[in-house]
């Protein structure tokens, strides 16, 4: 008789079993799922036949697992993986709940006697009717309830079909930020990273890789798998709205940074083939580069669909996929997945000439990616691609570009034949299913059911990837001591520090002295449209450093009684529509200006490179002769102001850059000026203090002008004219400066302009 080689541990909601030299396993308390004893060893018995199958043998590889299991389940099951979950709230309440919510037992969760880790009726319904298995995670109340929710999660599923485990995936939740667009909601006290291109700034893989391997500790201990992250799109267009989330346009940097990102989430260090519990999928986006849309405009609203390629340098685009994500220096060899932009990217099917949305089109996924790129992981399309658009371009809905006048079924039909995985945001079966039984119509049944089965072993993979069919569940314990534990706290704040840049610094003003008085004026916005196309409404606002700075300075209530002003600004917010310049009768476009005052575009293309909506009578986009004004102007004024009150006395403006914007507007009324990419305020009042000399360098261009930013092309990186200051420096990639002077170390020699 084979000795037993297994014992049983009881946790709070499960039970975890210890194989001597083998996998451990995480079974619900009280799951109908069985212990299986072959070898010594103990297997989860999920058909609950008896009988040891592939997909349950984890001495197996991975492959053979994913492929057993892939041949098993029904189409019904492959359609549900085949499905992304809609962003979802733990628990369901407060102002968000509206858009992202759900209900207990019908009823609110304010209304209800829910606990904040119960799942909510269409969780429910999701996993166990539409078969959902791939959960986006946007809000956790804390680290407790991202334990409880995920393992009650974990036992429905467990105890759901085959017992396939839920995929859990969050946007990026680490930015120290307040303002970040994309950032998951995150209640529990996750350690705070500088963003992409505050990790830019830094011009240090090695810190990026750090980064990885941290942020994944913290996934795991909050039950996420798979990142939606990094954002590799080549940041070749200054104005476009997403450009914090990149690395810059800077192509070997950005594929540097890549493969750091990439191998620093997804490798166990002694997982078979770098896999294993510690593994984190990551979901590299956006494919095949979203950072040039015309004008500067964002293909998450009709206005900003169309991506174009001015200076036919499309090629260069596909780099950070090519030679970063799936050339990852680490033994897992490749991201484990690709999010394709919602983006037309215009003109660039010339196989089968089509202008449709990059998950719709044939060419770029199954011609380009998959066979001369050689991809063979997940493709998954970005959120809300296959729902129907709204009533005008600059509402915020369905975004099917190009295929507007398709049926939702006839949409995933074409995205699946053009080679897509999986659908972002949709929690219905049925559509999916349409898809299959327009796909037998078309080509056969035999041929439709081998297109769903790959795609299901592709999907699966990456659940049996990251040892979830083993253990799935999460110990209170071990997760409350990781997440957020206070090393990786003090390495996330070091991220911060570090991607600080000074550009100026007129006769050595910083540092300041501690305790000395200091005057921090408000900031006024103008009403804007937001990232959800609703206005914002005029806003009063006081810098979050306002409040910071009180632990450094005196902080005083006139300029008249300062030593110093602080100001604290943002770069300028305008949007490229306008609603009411369509109701005046105009076509609606309006530049993106990246400066305060008011810019009119006489030197703007006319007419446009791409064009055509369904809602629009012309294809003529232009915007040439049109005006627009940043919704901050008031920060400059402020600056202005300070100038004029303070007289001698020291103003120096801090600015958390979105983007890149025109210098020559506000440089000549500071002495010094720093700019942040959505960190701690303490993270700059550290450096305006002198407890940390600044070492960020500029992982961008500063335009000489908004004519330097009209001219240059949308998909060239660096064609800027760049400013220089009053103190003759010019703010290029690369410049940044200390308390010493300019900065040049190993760093601005590795990474050149020029791309050497």
């Amino acid at each position: 008789m084979t000795e037993k080689k297994w014992e049983k541990w009881e946790r709070n909601d499960y039970d975890l079993i210890v194989n001597a030299g083998g996998k451990n396993l995480g079974i619900a308390t009280g799951s109908k799922i069985n212990i299986l004893t072959v070898d010594g060893y103990a297997f989860k018995d999920f058909l609950g036949n008896g009988k040891l199958v592939p997909y349950e043998d984890w001495r197996l590889s991975y492959e053979e697992r994913a492929a057993d299991l892939a041949e098993r389940i029904s189409i019904e099951d492959i359609a549900g993986l085949m499905l992304y979950s809609a962003h979802q709230i733990i628990p369901a309440k407060g102002p968000m709940a509206a858009a992202f919510g759900g209900s207990y037992d019908g009823k609110p969760f304010e209304e209800s006697d829910a606990a904040p880790w119960d799942l909510t009726d269409q969780q429910k319904e999701f996993i166990v009717k539409d078969k959902v298995r791939h959960v986006l995670i946007m809000g956790l109340e804390s680290t407790e309830t991202a334990v409880r929710w995920n393992n009650k999660m974990q036992a429905l599923a467990e105890n759901s079909g085959f017992g396939i485990p839920a995929n859990n995936s969050s946007d990026p939740r680490h930015g120290a930020g307040s303002s970040a667009e994309y950032m998951g909601v995150t209640g529990e006290p996750i350690s705070k990273w500088a963003n992409g291109i505050g990790l830019s700034a830094s011009f240090d893989p090695s810190l990026v890789k750090e980064f990885g391997e941290i942020a994944s500790a913290e996934y795991r201990a909050l039950g996420i798998t798979t990142a939606l992250s990094p954002q590799i799109d080549l940041a070749t267009e200054p104005r476009w709205m997403r450009f914090a989330d990149t690395f810059g346009e800077h192509t070997q940097m950005t594929i540097d940074m890549t493969k750091a990102y990439c191998d620093g989430f997804q490798t166990t260090k002694d997982g078979r083939d770098g896999w294993g519990e510690e593994s984190v999928n990551t979901m590299v986006k956006h494919f095949p580069g979203g950072g040039m849309g015309e004008g500067g405009r964002d293909a998450h609203y009709a206005y900003g669909k169309y991506a174009v390629y001015p200076g036919d340098n499309f090629k260069e685009h596909l780099k950070p996929f090519r030679e970063g994500a799936f050339s990852l220096d680490g033994k897992t060899k490749k991201a484990s997945a690709v999010m394709p932009y919602y983006t037309i990217s215009y003109g660039i099917d010339s196989k089968y000439g089509e202008n449709v949305g990059n998950s719709f089109n044939k060419y770029l996924i199954q011609d380009l990616l998959r066979e001369e790129l050689g991809y063979d992981g997940v493709v998954c399309t970005d959120w809300g691609i296959t729902h129907d658009i709204g009533e005008a371009e600059e509402t915020f809905a369905g975004k099917c570009w190009g295929v507007e006048k398709m049926t939702e079924a006839e949409r995933h039909f074409k995205a699946i034949e053009a080679g897509v995985d999986q659908f972002g945001g949709n929690n219905n079966v049925e559509p999916v299913m349409e898809a299959y039984r327009m796909c037998c119509d078309k080509y056969g049944e035999e041929i439709a059911d081998a297109r769903f089965r790959r795609s299901a072993y592709r999907l699966l993979l990456n659940i049996f990837r990251t040892g979830l069919f083993e253990n799935p569940y999460l110990d209170m314990e071990e997760s409350t001591e990781t997440v957020g534990c206070p090393r990786f706290r003090e390495k996330g704040y070091e991220s911060q520090l570090r991607s600080v840049t000074m550009l100026k610094n007129k006769e050595h003003v910083l540092p300041l002295k501690e305790g000395m008085k200091v005057y921090i004026p408000d900031r006024f916005i103008k009403s804007y449209l937001n990232f959800m196309s609703m206005p914002t409404g005029d806003q009063t606002v006081v810098p979050p450093g306002k409040k910071a700075a009180s632990e450094y300075f005196e902080i005083v209530h006139a300029p008249e009684e300062a030593d110093a002003a602080i100001c604290f600004i943002e770069s300028p917010i305008s949007i490229g529509y306008d609603p009411e310049d369509r109701k005046a009768g105009g076509n609606g476009y309006v530049p993106i200006t990246l400066q305060y005052r008011p810019y009119q575009a006489d030197l703007a293309r006319t007419p446009s490179l791409a064009g055509g909506d369904p809602l629009e009578d012309s294809a003529d986009r232009s915007y040439q002769g049109k005006c627009n004004t940043a919704a901050n102007e008031a920060d400059l004024d402020l600056i202005v102001r300070m100038r004029e009150e303070m007289g001698e006395k020291p103003v120096i403006t801090v600015i958390t850059l979105k983007n890149p914007m025109v210098m020559a507007e506000l440089e000549p009324y500071t002495d010094a000026i720093l700019v942040e990419y959505g960190v701690s305020p303490q993270a700059v009042l550290d450096v305006i203090t002198g407890r940390f000399n600044p070492k960020g360098l500029l992982p961008i261009q500063m335009p000489a002008d908004m004519n330097a930013v009209e001219t240059q092309k949308e998909d060239m990186a660096f064609d800027m004219e760049c400013y220089v200051d009053s103190e003759g420096h010019c703010y290029d990639f690369g410049f940044g400066m200390n308390f010493e002077g300019i900065i040049v170390d190993e760093r601005t020699r590795r990474y050149q302009k020029n791309g050497e």
